[in-house]
């Protein structure tokens, strides 16, 4: 069965708009538990914009599922990482005027730095993964510098403009996740996943997690937020 991580990152940008005590990400990272999820992913930003370091801290002692911590591949978020002992690491590209994150990893061209942080992030145990577009060169690469998964960056195919882009993205997609497995490296997927788009990808053979927050938070102003977690983990 393919699991649901539920991103909360949206919910700290709603506090943030106010720098208050609430919206709490840790209880509604409790909500989406209680609603199905088996994950709860958050991207603590270099520049803070929505989760702080105290709410990754709050919910790796809060949550009994687990944490997956996507974060940029610097010696100071890899050593936070550490300290905190959260589950997963996601390694993400970051820009500081991107409103979310815009591709995939160039795991090729920062081949050492990447390698360096997934050394020091499993030697402290934690389940290791890249980012990357659906690339064969970036998955190989993420193989060879000792990564345990790829998330699979499911954009450009959320995004397409007409079903004929679509189609070829979605392809580009199985091709990947063909790769992936074959290298033997677990498969997730995520970013721009919604109620319509997301059942062909939850269907690719040997999908593992699919990683999903802005549509879910989204819909929760509809339905509420234990509602539309449970929509989600049936749509997949």
């Amino acid at each position: 069965m393919v699991k649901l991580g539920v991103n909360i990152d949206h919910i700290a940008l709603v506090r943030q708009a106010r720098l208050g005590a609430w919206p709490d990400p840790v209880e509604f990272a409790m909500a989406a538990e209680r609603a199905g999820a088996e994950g709860i992913t958050v991207h603590l930003r270099e520049d803070r914009r929505h989760i702080q370091d105290k709410d990754v801290q709050r919910l790796s002692k809060s949550i009994r599922t687990k944490l997956n911590l996507e974060m940029a591949a610097t010696p100071g978020m890899v050593k936070f990482a550490c300290i905190t002992k959260v589950d997963d690491v996601c390694l993400v590209p970051e820009k500081r005027q991107e409103l979310t994150t815009e591709g995939g990893l160039d795991v090729i061209g920062q081949r050492e730095k990447i390698k360096s942080s997934v050394q020091a992030l499993k030697k402290s145990g934690i389940c290791t993964s890249i980012f990357v577009d659906p690339d064969l060169r970036m998955i190989f690469a993420s193989k060879e510098v000792g990564a345990d998964c790829v998330e699979l960056h499911t954009g450009t195919y959320a995004e397409a403009k007409s079903e004929s882009q679509r189609k070829k993205e979605f392809e580009k997609l199985v091709l990947a996740a063909r790769c992936a497995l074959d290298l033997n490296l677990i498969l997730n997927a995520g970013h721009g996943l919604d109620y319509k788009n997301v059942g062909p990808v939850a269907r690719i053979s040997g999908m593992h997690e699919l990683n999903i927050g802005y549509s879910i938070v989204a819909r929760a102003l509809e339905v509420g937020f234990e509602k539309a977690v449970k929509e989600m983990r049936k749509l997949i």
